[in-house]
């Protein structure tokens, strides 16, 4: 079955490339935002998850690796435990908060992380119609080094007027 999903293009924000008050304060932090298209007549949201799922794009262990179309790990899973049904509806509010605490733990950030931040992720939930969170699977679905990240949240959001599809991953390593 052909993937009905296009890939358009991905956003990388290191935080390690913007000027913090204290040095450390960027904590190997990063955000990565991944476009993806879809048609105007696709069906629900369970089944544009699935054809993410079975993207090549969604191969992607975010260690370093890159995209591996053949990949068996999706972050810190292994990408058989990673289903539609694992995928939790979360609204615009909570998925600002997780995010915001996250990018904040460490104190404010930097002007230019925070306009960045503001375009590539907050711009993009304000913008989404459904937005879909990957909680942690626990220890079963972690693949052999799937620890890695100190962190790692997972997002999806769903933009129907616009036919795209954002995957949105902020982890630190």
């Amino acid at each position: 079955m052909e993937n009905e999903l296009t890939y358009e293009g991905d956003a990388f924000i290191l935080f390690r490339d913007y000027k913090f008050q204290e040095p450390r304060s960027h904590a190997f932090r990063w955000v990565t935002v991944k476009h993806l298209r879809f048609p105007a007549e696709s069906d629900g949201d369970e089944e544009l998850l699935a054809a993410l799922i079975g993207h090549e794009q969604f191969r992607d262990d975010y260690a370093g690796g890159g995209v591996l179309p053949d990949g068996l790990r999706h972050g810190p899973y292994w990408l058989r435990m990673v289903t539609p049904h694992a995928y939790e509806a979360v609204g615009r509010e909570d998925s600002v908060r997780i995010l915001r605490e996250w990018a904040d733990q460490y104190g404010d950030v930097p002007a230019e992380l925070a306009a960045d931040l503001q375009r590539e992720v907050f711009g993009r939930l304000a913008e989404a119609d459904r937005i879909y969170h990957l909680p942690q699977l626990g220890g079963g679905a972690l693949h052999d080094w799937g620890g890695v990240h100190g962190e790692f949240h997972e997002f999806v959001l769903i933009d129907r007027l616009a036919g795209r599809l954002t995957l949105l991953v902020a982890a630190d390593d």
